[in-house]
């Protein structure tokens, strides 16, 4: 009874649902007919829904109430807290700082007095002793130097230098940091000189959290600067880095000195303009006295935040120390709480709806998540999506049909895509194909069986009734290699003809030839034509490519077929795979391309002119000699970038090489018919093809046949004749050839 109510209430939202999604057409189909007129909407809001509702108000209503007036009062306490805590937190860590850099220069005072008084200066080895055990107890002074300045100008000269060797080593800083310190920041040592003590930030020159206390001092009678350059370690631990409180050191020019964001350091950021210390100098504040106040301020979102603030300054070089926290992160308990108590609510609320809540998320939802999913991967042309096989369809309810009309959708399309083409069946589910005919400049490709006619009569003789099983495990074997060259290198299967391939690199880009029409004058027009001459080539280029992969994959199909004759030669019908020849055909052209047929059967193709020049360049292998011909059209397309010839001065881009293609113009001078004058270029090989990583991308369990790799690549034919030699292809004779017109509608021009 419990599930039979779920059942009349669940079943319209869901039937809804698919109704108003596209996607789900077929489900909805499927959903409707089991459904049939049973579903009643208007029982969705029976009286235990009402009652649940009533309740649930009223448990809302009450601990909503507690609720506000708990958070009310617990913030209130909470804040004084937060306000008192920052206070001391400021007090002491500024406490804390003053006598740290108290501490470092009482230490170097006491150093430099010992150094001056020791007998034999700076040089004696009392000093160096005492220099020695001044670094090893102060680890983190880097370097000081006592600087004299000149009467006569704004230079100084170096009278004192102490350097701790070891901590430049240890943090890997350049020592000449300090040298462009002295060169910049020469208005900081003459105001120390003339008496008084400045704190400045050296982070950018040492690209490491660094500061620097400018001392006055006095030796002889000169006017002196003591610089003392220390790592703000100590310091950073002294402020509390990584605490919910923020607390950051100022100089007396608001340059940030110590903060718990180190590229602000190392940037020198100015906080001129932070709400804090704008607060501070209104208010003049020049004593050791510390401030609480609550101010605006934006946090990291750039969005406007109250802060509770405190700021004292202490008594060396008018260093101010500021501590901040965001009230939303001191309320943050409070805000939990609240939280935890809104959580109480919700669970109160839906403890009548709790059978329900997880019928739905295990029976239901879960499987309509992963029917979603499914739908959104054939959506996107996934047809062999892994999450339609998790889909069960032993359930004996609507969503068991529903999973089962996937599995039915998913062989239909994959069915579909097989007897169509799997790039224009994908390309349509995702809507990437425009229906209406265009105009489109294609790389053509076609190929076909030397001899099939006596290679089909052979399996005859042979096989009997059996032939035709035996011809079309041949032909599926043969195809599927070539296929797969096509489909690698980005093409897309039109057609087969008995034994050919028509393919077509370029008929699924997006693009059209509307830039045609542009006025020579427009500025983009010749940016779009250099665009679409980019693609056609990368089309032709591609054609190529997988046309110079075919013959690797023929000689590894001839290879395979000897193996496979030979394991069968002793049986009394013994098995064979005949050893072929193929003749590929590529031409480059504008075609017509679309969706063509009628309502009982179509295809997406391309024909036109160009289509058939590409079909009849195929013919024309045989009397050339050749397995792979490209027409004049395809090679001044890719003369100048790609080919080595006259034309480009027998040089390629270097960025073209890894693309480079050696071909020979077949010496003889055909009459195409309705193209003239015509010649024909024999392939010869891609010496930059790797023929490996090509496959490999398709299967990453590729393993290269060296024997078969002789047929492309670094290792491949260097002229038509080596190619030649290399398939068994015999040399024609040229001054003899005579074409059968009408087979292949070419003649020798006399």
């Amino acid at each position: 009874m419990f599930f039979s109510t779920i059942y009349i209430y669940l079943t319209p939202l869901f039937l809804h649902t698919f109704r108003r999604n596209s996607r789900f057409i077929f489900i909805t189909i499927v959903y409707s007919k089991v459904m049939g007129e049973k579903v009643k909407v208007k029982k969705l809001f029976s009286i235990g829904v009402k009652l649940a509702i009533i309740i649930g108000v009223l448990v809302l209503v009450s601990l909503g109430t507690v609720t506000f007036l708990n958070s009310y009062f617990v913030s209130k306490d909470v804040r004084i807290t937060a306000e008192e805590n920052n206070l001391t937190i400021n007090t002491r860590s500024a406490s804390t700082v003053q006598r740290e850099l108290t501490s470092i220069r009482s230490n170097v005072l006491q150093l430099l007095d010992l150094i001056n008084a020791a007998s034999g200066g700076r040089t004696s080895a009392l000093a160096k002793q005492a220099e020695a055990f001044f670094f090893e107890r102060n680890q983190s002074i880097a370097e000081i130097i006592v600087l004299t300045q000149n009467n006569s100008s704004s230079s100084f000269n170096v009278h004192t230098r102490l350097r701790n060797t070891r901590f430049y080593t240890s943090n890997e800083i350049d020592l000449e940091a300090t040298e462009t310190l002295l060169e910049q920041r020469k208005k900081d040592f003459a105001r120390a000189c003339l008496g008084e003590t400045i704190a400045i930030n050296v982070s950018p020159f040492y690209k490491s959290e660094m500061m620097a206390l400018l001392l006055p001092y006095r030796e002889s009678g000169l006017e002196q600067c003591c610089i003392i350059l220390f790592s703000l370690e100590e310091v950073s631990g002294i402020l509390g880095t990584g605490s919910t409180n923020e607390t950051f050191m100022i100089n007396d020019s608001d340059e940030l000195l110590c903060h718990p964001d180190t590229e602000r350091i190392l940037s020198a950021q100015s906080m001129k303009n932070h709400p804090l210390v704008k607060l501070m100098r209104g208010k003049n504040q020049n004593n050791e006295e510390s401030r609480q106040i609550i101010y605006t301020g934006t946090d990291e979102n750039d969005n406007e935040v109250q802060f509770i603030g405190a700021y004292q300054k202490i008594a060396i070089a008018d260093i101010g120390v500021f501590t901040s926290v965001q009230l939303n992160t001191v309320l943050e308990g409070v805000k939990t709480t609240r939280k935890n108590n809104l959580y109480l609510m919700g669970i109160v609320f839906f403890i009548s709806i709790i059978f329900i809540l997880i019928f739905s998320r295990y029976a239901i939802s879960r499987h309509l998540r992963r029917l979603t999913a499914a739908a959104e991967e054939i959506q996107k042309g996934n047809f062999d999506t892994e999450i339609i096989s998790m889909l069960n369809t032993k359930r004996r309810d609507e969503i068991g049909v529903l999973n089962a009309s996937t599995k039915d959708e998913q062989e239909f399309l994959n069915t579909f895509a097989r007897f169509t083409n799997r790039g224009v069946a994908k390309a349509i589910a995702r809507k990437e194909i425009d229906f209406e005919p265009h105009l489109k400049d294609v790389t053509i490709f076609f190929s076909d069986i030397r001899g099939f006619t006596a290679i089909s009569d052979g399996f005859k003789n042979r096989f009997g009734e059996e032939s035709p099983r035996e011809i079309i495990g041949f032909l599926n074997d043969y195809m599927s290699r070539m296929v797969n060259c096509v489909t690698i290198s980005g093409g897309t299967i039109d057609k087969f003809e008995g034994d050919a391939i028509m393919a077509v690199w370029g008929i699924l880009r997006d693009e059209d030839l509307s830039f045609e029409l542009l006025p020579d004058s427009d500025p983009t027009k010749k940016e779009k034509i250099l665009n679409h001459q980019k693609h056609v080539q990368e089309d032709a280029i591609s054609a190529i490519r997988g046309t110079i992969a075919m013959r690797y994959a023929l000689m590894q199909y001839n290879k395979d077929a000897e193996a496979f004759t030979k394991a069968h030669e002793k049986e009394p019908k013994a098995k064979y795979k005949p050893h072929i020849r193929i003749g590929c055909g590529i031409n480059t052209g504008r075609a017509t391309c679309g969706i063509m047929g009628s309502e009982d059967k179509m295809e997406y193709t391309a024909i036109g002119d160009s289509v058939n020049f590409a079909s009849r360049t195929e013919s024309s292998n045989k009397p050339c000699g050749t397995d792979i011909l490209i027409t004049e059209d395809t090679y001044n397309l890719l003369k100048k970038d790609f080919i080595r010839c006259e034309e480009n001065h027998f040089m390629i881009p270097a960025e073209n090489r890894q693309n480079e293609i050696v071909v020979e113009m077949i010496p003889v001078e055909f009459e195409v018919k309705g193209k003239g004058a015509q010649h024909f270029y024999g392939v010869v090989n891609m010496p930059q093809f790797d023929i490996e990583a090509f496959f490999k991308t398709a299967d990453k369990d590729f393993v290269l046949d060296n024997d078969c790799a002789r047929a492309v690549g670094k290792f491949g034919p260097k002229t038509l004749n080596e190619m030649r030699n290399l398939l068994g292809i015999p040399i024609p004779e040229f001054g003899e050839v005579n074409l059968n017109e009408e087979e292949n509608k070419i003649q020798v021009k006399k």
